[in-house]
């Protein structure tokens, strides 16, 4: 009779990570990098398509909006996070959570007003560039202006109305790209909600 073996058969090894921060090439990782090569293409059709930039620009916002009002369930059933309680904690979390998420990189949130309900954000890497060829004759593009779409939209799809708005684009021969967010109003609706819920 042969004897049976002792040893236990391994378990698979499960990579829990959050998205992108992990070394093997995830299916996330490879979404992000598959968003980043197509926006090229995207903005690319956009100028074929649009005379001036203005159109151009709005078409990426309103594109932009489409998408964050769709991410925002995905987002918050990925990470887990819970309700903020002001809008400095919203803009910490976008920067240092959303943009890790799905673009890869972290942001800055910073020149806040006293108020409290305006900041910038600032990219130091922004993926979108990485692939980016710019015509010269569109020197009125915001290249980035879909983010500034998708923080609107999936702002608005938690009750909050916000004025985003590109200020400085890395497509623009600049460093850094600079979104400034500002807080228009809360929606009380969201109070009622929680009300109920209590």
């Amino acid at each position: 009779m042969s004897r049976q073996s002792s040893k236990r058969p391994e378990k698979p090894k499960i990579d829990w990570h959050l998205p992108s921060s992990s070394s093997t090439g995830s299916a996330h990782h490879m979404g992000i990098e598959l968003f980043v090569l197509t926006y090229g293409t995207v903005v690319a059709q956009l100028c074929k398509d649009y005379e001036n930039d203005e159109d151009i620009n709005k078409e990426l916002n309103k594109m932009g909006q489409n998408i964050g009002s769709r991410l925002v369930e995905d987002f918050l059933a990925r990470s887990s996070i819970t309700q903020c309680r002001n809008f400095r904690e919203t803009a910490d979390v976008i920067a240092k959570v959303a943009f890790k998420m799905y673009l890869g990189v972290t942001a800055r949130v910073t020149f806040w007003t006293l108020a409290g309900d305006d900041c910038s954000i600032f990219l130091e890497k922004n993926p979108l560039m990485d692939y980016a060829e710019v015509p010269n004759k569109h020197s009125s593009l915001l290249y980035s202006n879909m983010i500034c779409g998708i923080l609107r939209g999936a702002l608005k799809m938690v009750r909050l109305q916000v004025d985003v708005q590109l200020l400085q684009d890395t497509g623009k021969d600049n460093k850094i790209t600079e979104i400034r967010m500002r807080l228009l109003r809360r929606r009380k609706v969201a109070l009622a909600v929680a009300k109920q819920n209590e």
